[in-house]
């Protein structure tokens, strides 16, 4: 039967996590099912009765407010609320569901809401169906109250759990701390998603697309996770516990080794040599690895600080952001990205439009040209602390080189505005900009003349290539980075920087493969930009291999038609690390 209780999925995040699991909702209208323990049925009912009490007080609560407000008879809806909530046949339903079908709680009040919206939703004229919602809408807030409390309780324990849910989103990967975090699984989601980006971010072991997982999970269930083969163990025997803690030994050492050569230059046999520097999302990151392992920051991702405060951050807030990152890398560059807010990354403080497809949408680079007073703050911070300093800015989302233009000029306006008032500010400050919308690689020629770098964020670059939402489930899978059109453009960019003696990297994940990173380096890119937890691997690499065997892969690569082709030439650059 163990084969039962084994699950191959993909892997997303490398590392090896070990423990029990906790089952989390994916998103706001999502809620998942899982198995609930035999003894601890009587406890979610429990906590079904929980929610419930939670659910009446928040509704009298509204009732007497609304009363103060405005009136009794605008509040007596609330009233009828909780009338609704006292129903004991509403109530005997969702206790036997959880009883007879052993779920949890969550689950029998969702079935509960459906049935409610199903029976009247299908009757005639619209004061029935105003009372089907009216008859919904009480239980839905029992169904918040046992979420919200849900996570509560979680935060309350100090446990560390694998988390387990519906799909890899950025709000599942921040549940909880991630010093807590064992390891992710989730039934949907792609290598290449916001989730996934954040996971390997973060260094947290995650394996996604394992169809029908929480229905085979129970809350508190032991797992295994190997994020490096893409495979979930459920309830793993003794024998099969002490097989995979002796390999996360072998992992931890291999790590430990690498660490202790990570100060070491990433420089061929041959004496070719790539530039590793990291990506970051927040300052906290900042104390997660060793400025000396690195050759500098090569993305600071700024939208993320933004996301981190209530209100948009001042321009003295964001100068002690910046300059408290570029003390820390001492000479090192750092790359700070203007604001990149838009599509999945919004700010709860500033409201921006609904959009159909918002990865197309209002985003980037976009939002600072439109709100030129939020660009403008941004700027001044970012000279006055790049003072001194190795500061770059780079761009997000250039579509046009009339995007360029314009944030010369802005750029040029604020610095003169800054000398003027007295500020210190840099001569030659370098600004770049993302190679992640595919017109630019139609003018490349005119492009490169007008920036000093240019950084591939391969992330978004993939998705407009192939016309795939990295964030959408059902074409997850048809995100390939290895896709022929991809490995092309990377070469072209590579080729024009080169013409143009213009410095090029890529910051995007891809480049936390190392083999990808040898291939990039093949190709003529001076430098990648990587998590933290991968620069040790990558560097060891490049000191493994002879920069000539990297250009052979690359031509190699660029001539491939099919993505299975690629991944042929990777996996020779990965057995000649191994085995060199």
């Amino acid at each position: 039967m163990a084969h039962l209780r084994t699950i191959h999925g993909v892997a997303v995040s490398p590392g090896l996590g070990l423990g029990p699991v906790h089952v989390v909702r994916a998103a706001a209208d999502e809620v998942p099912t899982w198995c609930v323990g035999e003894t601890d049925v009587e406890l979610e009912v429990g906590r079904l009765r929980q929610g419930l009490a939670v659910a009446g007080e928040e509704l009298q609560r509204r009732q007497r407010l609304v009363a103060a407000q405005a009136g009794d008879k605008d509040a007596q809806i609330f009233a009828v609320h909780r009338m609704i909530l006292q129903d004991p046949g509403a109530l005997k339903q969702v206790e036997d569901k959880i009883r007879g079908e052993r779920i949890n709680a969550e689950a029998a009040v969702q079935a509960l809401v459906r049935r409610l919206e199903a029976a009247l939703g299908r009757m005639e004229g619209d004061s029935v169906r105003s009372y089907a919602a009216d008859l919904a809408d009480p239980w839905r807030a029992v169904l918040e109250a046992l979420l919200s409390g849900e996570r509560q309780q979680m935060l309350a324990t100090g446990d560390r759990v694998v988390l387990a849910a519906a799909e890899l989103t950025p709000q599942v990967v921040t549940f909880i701390e991630r010093e807590r975090v064992l390891a992710l699984i989730t039934e949907t989601g792609g290598r290449f998603s916001h989730g996934a980006v954040l996971a390997r971010a973060f260094g947290i072991p995650c394996v996604v697309s394992l169809p029908g997982l929480l229905g085979r999970l129970e809350q508190g269930m032991n797992v295994a996770v190997d994020g490096t083969r893409g495979i979930v163990q459920l309830q793993p025997d003794p024998s099969a516990i002490e097989d995979f803690v002796e390999r996360r030994s072998r992992l931890a050492a291999r790590r430990e080794h690498l660490a202790g050569q990570a100060a070491e230059p990433a420089v061929t046999p041959d004496g070719e040599s790539l530039s590793v520097m990291v990506n970051i999302e927040s300052l906290r990151d900042l104390d997660t690895f060793e400025p000396s392992h690195t050759d500098g920051i090569g993305l600071l991702r700024t939208e993320f600080l933004y996301m981190e405060r209530p209100h948009f951050p001042s321009e003295d807030e964001q100068f002690r952001m910046y300059r408290r990152a570029l003390e820390r890398m001492g000479e090192l560059p750092v790359v700070l990205r203007t604001l990149d807010i838009g599509g999945d990354k919004r700010l709860s403080y500033f409201k921006t439009p609904h959009e159909t497809n918002p990865a197309l949408g209002w985003r980037g680079l976009r939002v600072s040209l439109e709100w030129q007073d939020l660009f403008r703050v941004q700027l001044r911070a970012a000279l006055r602390a790049g003072a001194g300093r190795n500061l770059r800015l780079l761009l997000p989302m250039v579509s046009t080189l009339e995007d360029v233009a314009a944030v010369r000029e802005i750029f040029y306006g604020v610095r003169a505005s800054l000398l003027q008032q007295g500020h210190e500010v840099e001569a030659d400050v370098p600004v770049g900009v993302m190679i992640e919308v595919p017109s630019l690689l139609f003018t490349l020629a005119e492009l490169l003349p007008e920036v000093d770098f240019v950084s591939v964020g391969t992330n978004d670059l993939v998705q407009y290539l192939l016309a795939v939402d990295r964030d959408n489930p059902w074409v997850a899978k048809l995100y390939d980075p290895q896709q022929p059109s991809v490995v092309r453009a990377l070469q072209q960019v590579a080729d024009a920087a080169r013409k143009a003696e213009k410095p090029c990297s890529v910051c995007g994940d891809i480049a936390d493969d190392p083999a990808t990173a040898l291939m990039l380096l093949g190709m003529g890119f001076d430098a990648v930009s990587v998590a933290p937890n991968f620069v040790a691997e990558i560097k060891y690499a490049v000191r493994k291999t002879r920069a000539a065997d990297t250009r052979a892969a690359a031509q190699e690569a660029v001539r491939q038609t099919t993505a299975e082709g690629v991944r042929r030439v990777l996996a020779r650059i990965r057995e000649r690390i191994d085995g060199g």
